[in-house]
């Protein structure tokens, strides 16, 4: 889906529309955007960005308090849609899915690719009919690409990768394209003049010396290879890091630097795995074994 809690909330109030709407904190307080419509996205909004930074880099911007059980319904709503295509499905967060159309759609390599093309067009427009929604869809023949290729030509987009020219394709795009390439792998990348994919499709080796276990895998998703099955059972679904201190603390500075820890562990994790997060969560225990958690579910993933 399209800048889901934002197209939601433009939905449902008419005095939005057209407007650069923020779901998340407001600026005045301490907090991070959730969600940005693109009419904020084009002033440098991203989810996850602290909302006093949204707010300067746009000030005309209206923040919305996030309503997650509405966006929630929604959900069940679109993905109740989408389950009538007869796909194989595997849901990845509240407003996206990977389809599986094999079972569904007749021929072989790439004619069945442009013969799921009809039905694709077919969902956008039952979800922009039935739920008054965009949606933007990558066709591929593998689970790397149609992320990719869903995320090319955003909002309402429909992108078709063929096998043939997967490699094309992805030469152009920057290396953090590549879902799994964070903030410190790609520094890493650039210092090394790895810039783009193309940068990597042509380096010798596998990346293994510079980016240890995560190079090989980066290579292959370089030439555009992916061997994850829809619907299966291999990703984790959780990553954390804990810390019981010998004695109880309330040091602020030492609390602070547990937690930065913490995080970067978490993040060298994510990024080693390929993976993004939409929920960050932090638990506090106290001496008394009373335990505080507090979450955040963000619309675009983060490592």
């Amino acid at each position: 889906m399209d800048a889901f809690y934002a197209s939601v909330e433009q939905r449902d109030k008419p005095e939005l529309r057209g407007r650069p709407v923020i779901v998340g904190a407001p600026p005045t307080r301490r907090g991070v955007v959730c969600a940005a419509s693109y009419e904020a996205r084009r002033f440098g909004v991203r989810s996850a960005m602290p909302s006093a930074t949204a707010g300067r880099l746009c000030p005309q911007g209206v923040f919305v308090r996030p309503e997650f059980t509405r966006y929630s319904e929604e959900s069940k709503k679109i993905m109740a849609i989408v389950a009538e295509t007869g796909a194989v499905i595997e849901q990845v967060s509240i407003d996206e899915a990977y389809l599986d159309l094999s079972d569904a759609i007749g021929g072989e390599g790439d004619e069945r690719l442009y013969h799921a093309v009809p039905l694709a067009k077919e969902l956008k427009a039952r979800i922009r009919r039935e739920r008054g929604l965009n949606t933007s869809i990558g066709i591929a023949a593998n689970k790397l690409l149609a992320k990719l290729g869903s995320d090319f030509n955003k909002p309402d987009g429909l992108t078709l990768i063929p096998e043939r020219d997967k490699v094309l394709f992805l030469r152009p795009l920057p290396v953090r394209a590549i879902p799994g390439v964070g903030q410190v792998t790609e520094q890493r990348l650039i210092e090394h003049g790895l810039n783009t994919i193309a940068d990597l499709q042509d380096y010798p080796g596998d990346l293994q010396h510079l980016l240890g276990s995560f190079g090989p895998s980066l290579k292959r998703a370089a030439m555009g290879d992916d061997s994850r099955s829809v619907g299966g059972r291999e990703g984790v679904k959780s990553i954390s890091s804990e810390n019981t201190f010998l004695q109880d603390t309330d040091d602020r500075t030492i609390l602070r630097a547990s937690l930065l820890e913490q995080a970067e562990d978490v993040s060298r994790r994510l990024q080693r795995k390929q993976l993004g997060a939409h929920t960050v969560q932090v638990k506090v225990r106290y001496s008394d074994f009373t335990t505080l958690t507090r979450q955040l579910t963000i619309e675009e993933p983060v490592s």
